[in-house]
């Protein structure tokens, strides 16, 4: 019997989560498919509460539902509860259970790019207070940093953040940043500054020890000026494409049963398709 799953949000049109599984699917044989749904935030609820109904096994959840989607669950998960929010759903036993996925594929994706990244874990430094932030500094405190400082530009929003996490998180103003540097193992960009077409995320890296890791979520483009500077002083980077990747792998193992891999050929994939939209330059 075929398996149904699909991603769902508004718009869902540039999601290259299709993709993504369908290529996991073609590897491994699987009798399923993959597809989108366009679910506006008030036909929401509704629509995941008759997942069974409407014959899907799971969804994944992009903006603006993924709070919706945490309403309406009868089982979450710590992750999806210490966020509020769900990007991962699938059936058991009757009931819409959910996760987020998001801090998963932060963590795996440094894990398979630089091994050994968080041999210290002292201090992680966190740029940006969105919700892809939120997940990030509940993964990096959950690895065990002593520390994790939440920068930026309005500070209200990073105290938010810091409370629900307790004692280890650190909000600070963003123009404040520089002056933990020197004691950051990593320095994460979760701002959507770098983007394509945006403007550049402008930090002074110079404080950064030599054995830091340099991360940056946004991947369009792969490479960021963020990166490009730190790759000119030597230091490791990670680009935001790995997360993207594996953030998908636990959602593919709930519903279809295996537990796929993240390969090489799966990034060139990924990274043949962004450049056919024009996202990437050839």
């Amino acid at each position: 019997m075929t398996v149904h799953a699909c991603i769902t949000g508004s718009p869902v049109s540039y999601s290259r989560s299709p993709l993504l599984h369908g290529y996991w699917l073609k590897a491994y044989g699987i009798d399923g498919d993959y597809g989108r749904e366009e679910v506006p935030p008030a036909q929401a609820a509704e629509f995941y509460r008759s997942l069974a109904a409407r014959g899907y096994a799971g969804c994944n959840v992009t903006a603006p539902n993924k709070e919706i989607a945490f309403s309406v669950l009868d089982e979450a998960d710590e992750n999806a509860a210490a966020l509020g929010s769900a990007n991962t759903l699938w059936l058991e036993d009757g009931r819409l259970c959910g996760t987020s996925t998001d801090g998963y594929g932060f963590i795996a994706n440094l894990d398979a790019s630089v091994p050994g990244w968080d041999g210290a874990r002292r201090l992680a430094l966190v740029l940006g207070a969105g919700g892809a932030s939120r997940a990030i500094v509940h993964a990096l405190v959950q690895r065990g940093f002593e520390r994790v400082v939440l920068a930026n530009r309005t500070l209200e929003r990073a105290e938010i953040i810091a409370t629900a996490f307790g004692k280890k998180v650190v909000p600070l103003a963003f123009d404040k940043a520089s002056e933990v540097m020197a004691d950051a193992d990593i320095l994460v960009n979760c701002t959507s500054l770098g983007m394509k077409g945006g403007a550049a995320l402008t930090v002074d890296l110079s404080r950064l020890r030599p054995e830091a890791v340099v991360s940056d979520i946004v991947y369009v483009p792969l490479l960021t000026p963020l990166l490009t500077a730190a790759a000119a002083r030597g230091l490791r980077t990670v680009d935001g494409l790995g997360m993207l990747l594996h953030q998908g792998v636990p959602g593919f193992e709930r519903w279809f049963g295996v537990r796929p891999e993240v390969t090489a050929e799966l990034r060139e994939v990924l990274i043949a398709d962004l450049r056919a939209s024009g996202q990437l330059a050839a």
